[in-house]
C-alpha cells in the first residue's frame, strides 16, 4: 500500500472529513465573532423590531405623532441595518468563497468513493448493514455536527444573533 493511499479508506477518510468540516465551521464562526460584533448587533436588531413594531401600531391606530417620531428615526435605523446587512453580506461572501474551493477540494480526492459506513440499516434506504456513504452526505453530517458545537463555544447562534444567556 503507498503511503498516503490509507487518508482515502474508511474510517480514515472519515476522519479527514470530520477534520476538514470542523475547520471550515472554526474558520466560519471565527469570521462571523470578527467581522460582526454580536452585543452590537443584538442591539440594532432590537432597536429595529421595536422601531418596525412601532411604526406598525402608529400605523394601526393612526398615531400622526408617533409618525412623526418615528420618521426622525428612519434614516438612522435605515444605517443601522445597512450595517447590520454588510456586516453579514461580508461574511457570506467569504464563507461561500471558502467552502466552495474545501468543496472542491474534496470532491477532487474523494469522489466516487465510500469515505464511512452506517453499522445499522436505515429504513427505507438499505436492507443490510453497513451501509456505505459517499463524502457528499458524509460532509453534510460532519458540517452540521462541528457547527452545532463550535456555534456554542463561540456563542453565535444560526441566525446571526447571541446565544440566549440564562442566570441561576
Amino acid at each position: 500500500m503507498p503511503s498516503s493511499e490509507w487518508l482515502f479508506t474508511p474510517p480514515f477518510s472519515a476522519l479527514t472529513i470530520l477534520g476538514v468540516a470542523f475547520l471550515m465551521s472554526f474558520t466560519t464562526n471565527l469570521l462571523n465573532r470578527k467581522l460582526i460584533n454580536q452585543e452590537e448587533f443584538a442591539i440594532w436588531q432590537n432597536e429595529t423590531k421595536s422601531y418596525n413594531a412601532d411604526k406598525e401600531r402608529a400605523k394601526r391606530t393612526g398615531d400622526k405623532k408617533l409618525l412623526s417620531k418615528l420618521k426622525k428615526q428612519e434614516k438612522r435605523i435605515s444605517q443601522m441595518q445597512s450595517r447590520m446587512v454588510k456586516g453579514q453580506t461580508l461574511n457570506l461572501v467569504i464563507t461561500f468563497g471558502l467552502f466552495f474551493l474545501v468543496w472542491q477540494g474534496l470532491l477532487l480526492l474523494y469522489s466516487g468513493a465510500d469515505v464511512a459506513y452506517v453499522p445499522f440499516g436505515i429504513p427505507f434506504l438499505t436492507t443490510q448493514p453497513p451501509y456505505p456513504i459517499q463524502v457528499y452526505i458524509w460532509y453534510i453530517i460532519c458540517s452540521f455536527f462541528s457547527n452545532s458545537i463550535l456555534s456554542r463555544v463561540f456563542g453565535i447562534k444560526m441566525g446571526m444573533g447571541l446565544q440566549p444567556q440564562t442566570t441561576s
